[in-house]
């Protein structure tokens, strides 16, 4: 007799109409993403969904996000990533090498050994933590782990937190070396004027890298298809992708639905249980990184804010930010050492998933 409220709350939420039920995820997304601005939080646009999708999920609403629309999302991100590298990016990673290399090698054994212990501790399920663990891919990650066996709703969940932890503690160390109080963002611009070929390029290359993708069977065939194409026509050909703001909004508002509304009571308890050892094992690995960056800071005579934002673990977008709105900081060294994290991460996080999956049985 006490719990049914609850079914019966559930209930109407399920036999609600489809466009009611989506207003209300409408809204309620309007809401979340408002209050993440306001506080200053990264991806915004795509945690604010996924946190209404959380609770319309939970709450019994029955729609869901249609499956071509959210491998339209994942093409989307697969451009913007092959986009954001560029050529002379591979200059600086060549000259620092030996040093880049050491530490990246570093910081993913240090996420790797956190997510096998939250694995072999049953504090989450099969390979779950390995790929919420992983540092500085959050949304490929979690886009990709639901293609190896992860459970996606779980790994955003980390990935998530921890790209807000580490964005947080980013900003409050960059604000003790300058004053970016007077720093005004750039405005954004969400309908830009449409450049025929750069938009045209965007459609071709998401609508042939995501059916390729497909058809050599990718894990997560439409972002990494996506984003293998789209990389080898921006680093070998000079082509460039338009990403106007309100494309990259509602891609990531679908995959945060997406996401959400999969997520069912017992998943969000589960998500609720593991929030202290979760959190701790953020801390340790921001604690790590910051340790390497004190350490290449000592003996290399690195800018000690320089060394710190490019080891910071995830989050490269915010860091991006972060960067250039602080003075005396070599943002070429940062991105260099953050997208060369990114692309082993992305390398290795299905052969690292597959090893921890073999040592926790």
């Amino acid at each position: 007799m006490d719990q049914s409220p609850a079914p019966q709350k559930q209930e109407r939420l399920a036999n609600a109409p489809r466009l009611l039920q989506w207003t209300v995820i409408l809204g309620v997304s309007a809401v979340f993403v408002a209050a993440l601005e306001i506080a200053a939080l990264p991806a915004a646009l795509l945690i604010g969904p996924m946190l209404a999708g959380i609770v319309a999920g939970t709450n019994g609403t029955t729609v869901r996000v249609p499956t071509k629309a959210f491998a339209a999302s994942q093409a989307v991100i697969g451009c913007l990533i092959a986009n954001s590298i560029e050529p002379g990016i591979f200059s600086t990673v060549y000259a620092e090498w030996p040093l880049f290399l050491a530490i990246v090698v570093s910081t993913i054994t240090a996420s790797s050994l956190l997510g096998w212990l939250i694995s072999y501790w049953r504090i989450l399920p099969g390979t779950t933590a390995v790929w919420g663990s992983a540092p500085g891919a959050a949304t490929p990650m979690v886009l990709m782990a639901g293609a190896f066996g992860a459970d996606q709703r779980l790994v955003a969940f980390m990935q998530y937190l921890r790209v807000m932890m580490v964005s947080i503690a980013a900003a409050f160390v960059a604000k003790l070396w300058v004053d970016t109080s007077g720093v005004e963002a750039p405005a954004v611009v969400w309908f830009p004027p449409i450049e025929p070929l750069g938009m045209t390029a965007t459609v071709a290359v998401a609508a042939i890298g995501a059916t390729v993708g497909k058809l050599c069977r990718l894990p997560s065939p439409y972002f990494l298809g996506t984003m293998i194409l789209g990389l080898a026509l921006h680093l070998g050909f000079g082509l460039d992708y338009q990403l106007p703001e309100w494309l990259l909004g509602l891609s990531y508002a679908l995959i945060g639905w997406t996401i959400g509304l999969n997520f069912t009571r017992p998943i969000l308890r589960s998500a609720a249980k593991a929030l202290p050892q979760v959190t701790c094992a953020i801390l340790i690995l921001i604690a790590f990184c910051g340790s390497l960056g004190w350490l290449i800071s000592r003996l290399l005579g690195i800018d000690p804010l320089t060394a710190y934002l490019a080891t910071s673990p995830g989050g490269m977008d915010s860091i991006a930010i972060i960067a250039a709105a602080t003075d005396n900081v070599d943002i070429s060294f940062v991105m260099a050492l953050q997208m060369m994290r990114f692309m082993i991460v992305l390398l290795l996080g299905p052969s690292l998933a597959r090893l921890v999956a073999r040592t926790v049985k």
